[in-house]
């Protein structure tokens, strides 16, 4: 976690009630980024499901990405080194990993109980396109999620969201509902919770590397284990 934490009191430096003006501007900037977040977090979605945004998913979010990596370079306020922070991913790595196999044998064993035709069938199907998926889909899935749904979500919304708490269930909640655009229930069902350990993740290690790890390690084997096909229909148009 932060070691200090910016002080929304509004109040003036030297400890003074803030003046009317100063309130008000901070009132004007927390409104504005609740709109902000509502038309990026839930309206983009949604209209993405409407078949208002005839675009493909990946260039999409390949765009909103970029667009928003470029905002954070130009923010004095944004620490750069979170975006290529490789210390803590060392530091946690084997707890991320200790879960992921307890969490990986978990979801391994309901497929197996509950849809066994289902199990490895990407990678017995089409192995080639699976192995096409384990290189690519880190880069141009993983990364862009969490730049935007992590890194970006958390320094942009602390003044609308101050604790911590409020970060990584908001973020848990968005990325979940940011899945409708696959158009199916298991998928939002298992992004929350999904959603929640990666926003944990970051707000621990405040590094987009770390959790870009932890994401990839999941979605690389839900593809394995067979359910990709609940994150694939919205991808192309």
């Amino acid at each position: 976690m932060e070691a200090t934490r910016e002080n929304f009191s509004s109040k003036s430096p030297t400890g003074d009630p803030g003046s009317p003006g100063e309130n008000s501007t901070g009132a004007v900037t927390r409104l504005f980024r609740w709109i902000e977040f509502i038309a990026l977090f839930v309206m983009l979605p949604w209209l993405y499901v409407r078949d208002w945004l005839p675009v493909p998913m990946i260039p999409l979010l390949l765009c909103i990405a970029a667009v928003l990596f470029v905002a954070l370079l130009r923010d004095k306020s944004f620490p750069r080194e979170r975006l290529m922070n490789l210390a803590p991913l060392i530091a946690h790595g084997p707890g991320i990993v200790a879960l992921f196999l307890a969490s990986s044998a978990t979801i391994g064993a309901l497929v197996w109980q509950y849809a066994p035709d289902t199990l490895f069938n990407f990678v017995r199907q089409r192995p080639g396109m699976w192995l096409f998926v384990m290189v690519f889909y880190p880069v141009f899935s993983v990364y862009p999620q969490e730049l935007i749904y992590r890194t970006w979500f958390f320094h942009r919304y602390r003044p609308i969201l101050p604790r911590d708490q409020q970060l990584i269930w908001t973020s848990a909640l968005a990325f979940g509902y940011m899945h409708i655009v696959f158009q199916n229930w298991i998928a939002v069902l298992l992004c929350v919770p999904g959603g929640y350990l990666f926003a944990r993740t970051y707000a621990r290690t405040h590094s987009t590397a770390t959790v870009c790890f932890e994401h990839a390690l999941y979605g690389c084997f839900i593809f394995t284990i067979g359910l990709g096909m609940y994150f694939y229909g919205g991808a192309v148009r």
